[in-house]
């Protein structure tokens, strides 16, 4: 086995004892439980971990989110091991089987430069309500708004390749919005992902998990929003300069008016725009010269998009300007995403593959 099992665990109750169990069983021969701040009513759970031959115990003194315990393993893993192809991580509250570890494990083994999803399935009667809408909301999101096509976002069954682990260790986010993050890594840096059907398990309802609906939610989306509230931003920007344009050419043609008005109020909002995402949305820190000529060259097309869509709607068609404009460039914006995402802030031009289900 060249695959190490981490399992990071907050106030555990007896299930942990027998997820390590199974693990070694499995013939996991190296297991990282990171005790994420739990307190000394739960010593004991850690000192029977600490019994197990194949376990390494790492401890944090205060709780710092389940995305802060993955980097903790992530760390000592690549400082401790060599020959190892990479990790698998489990939840510590028996949600995922060993067996299904195992699979995962496997099949990172056979293809160690990818992302391994364990992905459960939702259809079930025992599954909660909360894990129904949030996974199918995520997946939503991704698909539309990421271009991640993923049947399970939120499954913490993942194995991970010592190359990725690397880049993992400096993505943002201590919390469960650290797993999310890490699919928006993997697009960006154009890791494959892999799927592997596993049991759907919920005990008791999910009781034991520590993950708060609301809290976490709009954590796993603040990505997602930044991109909304610069574009939102950017596009107030844009429509109020287009009003303020079409008045004052008002003399002209309608004509000359709509295409000046919209290449007036773009080149002054994209500069924006284009600041505010490679910095808050996309996080790029190389030198923004070949990313700004990528980005003018996507505004010159959406220029030009916006023009023809805004004379259509109001030239032809007889809406008013501004409603045309609004309406064109709502059309236009899930495609300036993809774009930006993909090719003008990709740190790398390493082709992303389609999701693999085996």
């Amino acid at each position: 086995m060249k695959v190490t099992a981490i399992v990071p665990s907050y106030k555990p109750d007896e299930k942990l004892a027998g997820v390590l169990r199974d693990l070694a069983a499995a013939g996991f021969e190296r297991i990282i439980v990171v005790d994420d701040g739990s307190g000394p009513d739960y010593e004991a759970y850690f000192r029977q971990a600490e019994g197990y031959p194949q376990c390494v115990l790492l401890r944090h003194e205060v709780n710092r989110g389940k995305g802060g315990a993955l980097k903790t393993a992530f760390a000592w893993f690549l400082e401790h091991t060599g020959e190892d192809l990479g990790v698998v991580t489990v939840d510590g509250d028996g949600q995922h089987t060993a067996a299904d570890a195992l699979r995962c494990a496997r099949e990172l083994e056979a293809h160690p430069d990818s992302l391994v999803l364990g992905v459960r399935q939702f259809d079930g009667a025992d599954v909660p309500l909360r894990s129904r809408i949030g996974n199918q909301a995520t997946i939503w999101c991704f698909r539309v708004l990421c271009g991640v096509g993923v049947s399970d976002t939120q499954t913490g069954l993942r194995a991970i390749g010592t190359d990725f682990l690397r880049a993992l260790c400096t993505v943002p986010g201590d919390r469960y919005e650290f797993e999310t993050n890490m699919l928006l890594a993997t697009s960006r840096l154009g890791i494959p992902i892999r799927e592997v059907p596993i049991r759907t398990v919920y005990l008791e309802q999910n009781a034991t998990s520590h993950f708060n609906p609301l809290r976490d939610s709009l954590a796993i989306y603040r990505q997602i929003f930044r991109f909304l509230s610069v574009s939102l931003g950017s596009t107030v920007l844009d429509v109020a300069l287009f009003a303020l344009m079409d008045w004052l050419l008002r003399g002209f043609s309608a004509e000359l008016r709509l295409l000046g008005a919209t290449v007036i109020a773009r080149a002054c909002s994209s500069l924006c725009n284009f600041a505010a995402n490679r910095t808050l949305v996309f996080e790029n820190r190389e030198h923004p010269g070949p990313a700004m000529v990528r980005y003018y060259l996507l505004c010159i097309v959406q220029t030009a998009a916006s023009y023809g869509g805004v004379y259509l709607l109001s030239a032809v068609l007889g809406l008013p300007s501004v409603a045309a404009k609004v309406i064109t460039d709502t059309l236009l914006f899930f495609a300036s995403f993809q774009i930006q995402r993909r090719w003008v802030f990709a740190v790398k031009p390493r082709k992303q593959e389609e999701t693999v289900h085996v």
